[in-house]
């Protein structure tokens, strides 16, 4: 067999299946707009991505998955029109919060999902995914962003295939199967006759900063999809014995892949 015959976007819906994850819901992710829009400004993530970017002869992006905005507020002052996508109308409302804060009034929201009808949806010179790409159908959303992006496509992917440190998923006594890595996309984008560029971008966990137990057990169940009550208890037991850095956990890894449109 070559690596011709393999169906990548296949092997990652059968690993994305096996892996069970339950895609989170837009009301759920509308609960986390409020604190998710006070901190995605700044952060080290939202700068290490736009200084990884290519601005280079654009007008426009659009930034799918969008959430309260964290690339496409970092970039639209330098742009003339934003579109920025989510299914979480609070994650939308709270970007258009922040975008009528610093003045921006060419950026549009628009409430849809990776799924919807995008017919509508104009093409534009840059289209960024950033931690929005864990989908159903990868293939088919790779092949979306770069029929709406003139110049450039901008996306990151977990890299590892975990939301949460394999140590602390033992501490609760869970093994949480891993999710389809990164290299699927690459290959998928191979077959697709496009050779993207490939970088990694470090995050500090997500339990880092966590004002006592009852937030980081919340910040875990929100990675496990729910602590039964001796997971809790495990958890805090663990919890009042441990270090700062054991408590944070690894830092989470992203791999920033990118490509340039080839002109017709």
């Amino acid at each position: 067999m070559t690596i011709e015959a393999i169906d990548f976007a296949r092997l990652y819906r059968d690993h994305l299946a096996m892996a069970a994850r339950t895609r989170k819901s837009a009301s759920a992710w509308d609960s986390r707009a409020a604190g998710m829009a006070a901190r995605a400004l700044q952060s080290s993530y939202a700068r290490d991505f736009v200084a990884r970017m290519d601005l280079t002869g654009a007008r426009s992006l659009l930034d799918v998955g969008c959430g309260p905005g964290t690339i496409a507020l970092a970039v639209a002052a330098r742009l003339e029109r934003v579109l920025a996508l989510d299914y979480s109308a609070a994650m939308l409302d709270a970007l258009r919060t922040q975008a009528a804060a610093r003045g921006l009034t060419h950026v549009q929201t628009v409430h849809r999902a990776w799924e919807d009808d995008w017919s509508d949806l104009p093409a534009c010179d840059i289209a960024v995914a950033s931690r929005a790409t864990l989908v159903d159908d990868i293939g088919a959303a790779l092949a979306r962003l770069d029929a709406h992006a003139r110049l450039r496509v901008y996306v990151t992917h977990p890299v590892g295939g975990h939301f949460l440190d394999p140590a602390i998923q033992h501490v609760i006594g869970r093994s949480l199967p891993s999710t389809p890595d990164y290299i699927y996309l690459v290959n998928i984008l191979h077959r697709m006759g496009i050779h993207p560029r490939l970088d990694y971008l470090t995050q500090e966990s997500r339990l880092a900063g966590a004002q006592d137990f009852a937030d980081y057990a919340q910040r875990v169940a929100w990675s496990t999809g729910g602590l039964a009550e001796d997971e809790t208890a495990r958890l805090q037991a663990w919890y009042e014995r441990a270090t700062s850095a054991e408590r944070t956990g690894a830092p989470m890894r992203w791999a920033f892949i990118s490509w340039e449109k080839t002109p017709c």
